[in-house]
Parts: C-alpha cells; sequence; structure tokens
C-alpha cells in the first residue's frame, strides 16, 4: 500500500461536498445569511486548495492535472488504477474547479433586490449585477450535472474494480509503483482557516453574527 492523498485533500473533497449541499438548500429555500456565510467560506477552501495545488504534495499538484486529450481517452478506457488523478479524472476537477469559482464569484455579485447585497455590488455597474445574477441561476445547474456525472464515473469505475471511493477515504491504495511526495495537510487546513476567517471578517460579520 502507498499514501497517495494527503489529510487536505481528503477532507478537501468532503468539506466541498457539504458546503455546495448547503449552499444549493440555503439558496432554494432562502436562508441567505447561511447562503453567504456558506459561500465565503467555500471560496476561502478553494483558494486553499489553489495554493495546495502549487505548494502541495505531488498528487494535489494543478500542474498534475493538465493532460494531452489522447491521453483523457486512453484513461477511458484503462481498466488500472491511476496514482492520483488520472487523465479522465483530472478534466472532471479542472471542470469543477472553473464551475466553482464562478458559482462564488458571481455570488459576490448578486442581489435579492431587498435584504441582502453581494460584497461586490457596489462596485460594479447594474449591467454587470444583472449578468451576474443571471450566471448565478444557471451555472448551479451546470454544477449540479457535473455532479451527477461524477457521481455516474465513480460507479462505472467501481464496476472495472477500481475503488475510486475508498482511496479518497484512506488516501492509500495498492501499488508496485513509487509513492508520490505526500506533504503534510495540516499546512493547508492553518492557511484555510486565516483565509477564511479574513474573509469572514472582510465580508461575512454580518450573515454570521445572524445565524449566531
Amino acid at each position: 500500500m502507498i499514501k497517495v492523498w494527503d489529510g487536505f485533500i481528503r477532507g478537501f473533497h468532503w468539506l466541498l461536498v457539504i458546503g455546495i449541499a448547503v449552499l444549493y438548500v440555503s439558496g432554494e429555500e432562502g436562508w441567505l445569511d447561511l447562503h453567504f456565510v456558506t459561500g465565503y467560506v467555500l471560496l476561502a477552501l478553494m483558494i486553499t486548495r489553489v495554493a495546495w495545488g502549487v505548494f502541495g504534495s505531488d498528487t494535489a499538484k494543478l500542474k498534475a492535472l493538465f493532460h494531452h486529450p489522447k491521453a483523457v481517452v486512453k484513461a477511458l478506457k484503462s481498466k488500472r488504477a491511476h496514482i492520483g488523478h488520472n487523465p479522465a479524472g483530472s478534466m472532471m476537477v479542472l471542470f469543477f474547479f472553473v464551475v466553482i469559482f464562478v458559482q462564488l464569484i458571481s455570488g459576490l455579485m448578486t442581489t435579492d433586490d431587498i435584504l441582502m447585497d453581494g460584497p461586490l455590488v457596489s462596485y460594479v455597474s447594474y449591467d454587470w449585477v444583472e449578468l451576474a445574477g443571471s450566471i448565478h441561476k444557471t451555472n448551479i445547474d451546470i454544477l449540479l450535472v457535473g455532479i451527477g456525472v461524477h457521481i455516474i464515473a465513480i460507479l462505472l469505475y467501481r464496476i472495472k474494480g477500481i475503488k475510486l471511493l475508498r482511496t479518497l477515504l484512506t488516501g492509500k491504495m495498492a501499488s508496485s509503483d513509487n509513492a508520490p511526495a505526500i506533504k503534510n495537510g495540516l499546512w493547508a487546513y492553518v492557511l484555510f482557516i486565516l483565509a477564511a476567517s479574513g474573509i469572514l471578517v472582510l465580508w461575512g460579520l454580518e450573515p454570521l453574527s445572524a445565524l449566531l
């Protein structure tokens, strides 16, 4: 057994799952204080993930996510477990990065025209606010479709005998290949806490106080 995922990457995945679920439900139910606070925390989480993609473990590196299209096709046909994200999985990760950042950033420029404005609404024109609101509503559907495809892919790989979920839970997999360099994910969690605290102090004190 070799270690392929550090503690932060594993925690990041499940925090992201929980955060997106809370973000969606709170948006649908109109729980705007919770919606904004969750969005700010998720923004800090995504910023930390990008930073960890530069300074973190080999399997967390952003450069490991870019592959030639031929490698993606080959990965889809392969029945062999890959250390880290395989080329096809890497494309899905990049898709989620883009879509989640679009959702979070557009949310910073949206308003319900009644109670709450995103923190960037006052800095952009009304046309931009309208565009951001439209993108925010449409992009969440794109994100949900992507999540559905992601779940189906995990199930298909399980049928092939590749247990992606177990590897993500334990951080380890059976392989005769050399283990990648894994760094202590604690540093990423420290950065996440600092980023979340900074964003909440900057933008989130009012909705956070309403929740508390």
